[in-house]
């Protein structure tokens, strides 16, 4: 019988899609587009990438609007320990625009634009199929040719559904090879057994803080299966339309069945 954890990872890292495991090494890519987190980590990382490598883009999207989620950002932003400084000043700001203030305080745009790194900010957006979409009417409002690659960095909890959401709107262009979508989570959420049958955050260079509260990490995952799966209920083409279609192994559907059975999940 598999283990409460080896079941998490196993949904978890189909999830988080990791098609680029390092953004800081990554090959240079069009565009990358960040979808703002209450995981600020995946943030903070992709700055210090382009402030060491600014050829790494020629464009950045910072995307996020205000939505259900956004009072958690504001959240992680206050319990930060170097960004709360900026908690009263991002109070009812989208979420996009909460990075371009992390941006703006604590890392050189200067030096990331050095190269010609063009910084938007798609403040408009309250799902991923919007960010998808609000991201592609802003580079064409901006004059930035439809890219050829592009990497994404979402929450790993949603960035698959992220990227078949980005290949159903770009779905001409990808359809033909001339754009390629990648997933850069940052890293890749996983958990370890510890004692009397519980679970602990087992991710290395991630505090514990700056992650999920467990309860709503599992709700989020146990959410997420049904959203991907192409049926009548499913945001896939034969549901919702909402994204391409996407292949959930029979492995990860065994797994989530038995995450459900324990957790419920309400999302």
């Amino acid at each position: 019988m598999s283990s409460n954890s080896s079941d998490v990872n196993l949904v978890a890292k189909f999830l988080a899609h990791p098609q680029v495991p390092s953004v800081t090494a990554a090959e240079p890519v069009d565009c990358i587009v960040i979808c703002a987190s209450a995981v600020l980590h995946q943030a903070t990382v992709l700055f210090r990438a382009l402030e060491s490598r600014p050829i790494l883009t020629k464009t950045l999207v910072l995307c996020g609007g205000i939505g259900h989620s956004t009072p958690l950002i504001y959240a992680a932003v206050s319990k930060h320990p170097v960004y709360h400084e900026l908690a009263s000043d991002i109070e009812g700001k989208p979420e996009a625009r909460v990075l371009e203030a992390i941006l703006q305080k604590h890392f050189d745009i200067d030096k990331i634009t050095s190269q010609g790194c063009r910084i938007i900010v798609e403040d408009q957006s309250t799902n991923c199929g919007a960010n998808a979409s609000k991201t592609r009417e802003l580079l064409v409002k901006e004059g930035v040719p439809v890219p050829k690659s592009m990497v994404l960095v979402q929450d790993p909890t949603m960035a698959l559904r992220t990227v078949a959401a980005f290949e159903k709107t770009f779905e001409e262009e990808v359809s033909v090879g001339r754009l390629v979508v990648k997933s850069a989570p940052i890293f890749v959420p996983r958990m370890k057994d510890g004692s009397e049958g519980r679970t602990a955050w087992d991710v290395d260079d991630v505090e514990a803080e700056e992650l999920w509260d467990v309860d709503r990490f599992y709700d989020l995952i146990i959410g997420e299966i049904p959203r991907l799966r192409d049926n009548v209920n499913g945001y896939g083409p034969g549901g919702k339309g909402f994204i391409v279609h996407v292949d959930v192994p029979a492995e990860i559907e065994e797994a989530w069945s038995k995450l459900k059975e324990k957790f419920g999940g309400s999302r």
